[in-house]
């Protein structure tokens, strides 16, 4: 069996001793890659160090230059579009691979068929990335970073490239993420990488990144809706096996963005973890209420939550409990048509238009 081919990306502004490390380091830790290089309107310094570099590599390097900064996200895409391999890793500047880097990248994407797959990241200045759960070296998530990030070419011939109207890093995220999950395309975060990351260069005035953010978040609520956090409670006496639809919507709500709290008593806390539950998605927390003093402690999490999510929607996760504290909590019922009416479930669309 052929193994997949992978082009690296690498967008590139200036700061050329720091760009030609990063590149040293992928040519030494990429055996089989094509390097790609987009040079985003660097000074002159840094185009002939590109030129230089790039010469020797033939058939296995492709430099690609536009005469002014047209962005990070334009300066990406046009990279994406000379990339024609089976997937395409984007490297900014600033991060350093390693040995084994492509291969746990590549395995992560294998294994979970996921569409986009991010590393951890470690440095001051690194993206903080959700935390996955306990003895999961693979989870789904909303959240990622440009500073490294691996694409199947597949979904992108599906989905399209990123919005270029959108800020150049998170906004412009969750809108791919989001885009690619209505087309059936997973995003995964893989513990089994680490990679340094030093501080990435930033284009333009602070005031204006600012407004490119504000307006970024607008436009991604305009098209897809204000993300939220449920917290869900089931009752002590359910029977956590009986679970299994409301946890395949909260998982279809995990995907389109949205944060679930679920608040579990002992005995179905451990059921979601024998079920794997536990680590489908970092958009999902699992709260166990401790048994000594249940009742208080359960309030004790509700106030916390509320405290840190002030427009938190409580869910009553099984028929005919009372949620505590919060009389206008919705039905899981209400909870399952929100969810389904902006699903990401391909076979979930199909539904919907079939006559």
């Amino acid at each position: 069996m052929t193994s997949p081919t992978i082009d690296i990306l690498v967008p590139v502004w200036n700061n050329p001793f720091e760009t030609r490390a990063c590149l040293a380091a992928i040519l030494m830790h990429s055996p089989g890659a094509r390097l790609i290089v987009v040079d985003n309107g660097s000074s002159r310094e840094t185009e002939l160090m590109l030129e230089e570099f790039s010469e020797p590599l033939g058939d296995q390097g492709l430099f690609i230059k536009s005469e002014k900064n047209i962005g990070l996200v334009a300066a990406i895409n046009f990279g994406l579009a000379r990339s024609d391999n089976d997937y395409t890793v984007i490297v900014r500047p600033h991060v350093t691979v390693q040995a084994g880097w492509l291969e746990a990248l590549r395995g992560a994407a294998e294994t979970a068929g996921a569409g986009i797959v991010s590393p951890l990241f470690r440095g001051a200045e690194a993206p903080r990335l959700p935390q996955m759960a306990r003895g999961c070296t693979i989870m789904e998530s909303s959240t990622v970073a440009f500073d490294t990030l691996l694409l199947r070419t597949e979904m992108r011939m599906v989905a399209g490239t990123f919005d270029e109207h959108l800020d150049g890093n998170e906004w412009c995220l969750k809108e791919y993420v989001r885009r690619v999950a209505g087309q059936g395309y997973r995003t995964c975060i893989t513990g089994n990488l680490c990679l340094s990351c030093a501080t990435g260069q930033q284009f333009g005035s602070v005031q204006r990144r600012n407004e490119m953010v504000q307006q970024s978040r607008s436009a991604y609520i305009s098209r897809w809706g204000t993300a939220r956090h449920y917290c869900v409670y089931f009752g002590k006496e359910a029977d956590a096996g009986s679970f299994g639809d409301t946890v395949t919507a909260i998982l279809d709500g995990a995907r389109q963005g949205h944060r679930f709290t679920l608040l579990l008593h002992r005995r179905q806390y451990s059921v979601f973890r024998e079920m794997g539950w536990n680590g489908m998605h970092t958009g999902i927390d699992l709260q166990r209420i401790s048994i000594p003093f249940s009742s208080r402690d359960l309030q004790r999490k509700i106030a916390a939550l509320q405290s840190a999510s002030p427009d938190l929607v409580a869910v009553r996760g099984s028929s005919g409990i009372i949620f505590p504290g919060i009389d206008a909590a919705i039905s899981q019922e209400e909870l399952h048509r929100s969810i389904l009416a902006h699903t990401t479930s391909v076979a979930g669309h199909l539904e919907e238009i079939a006559p």
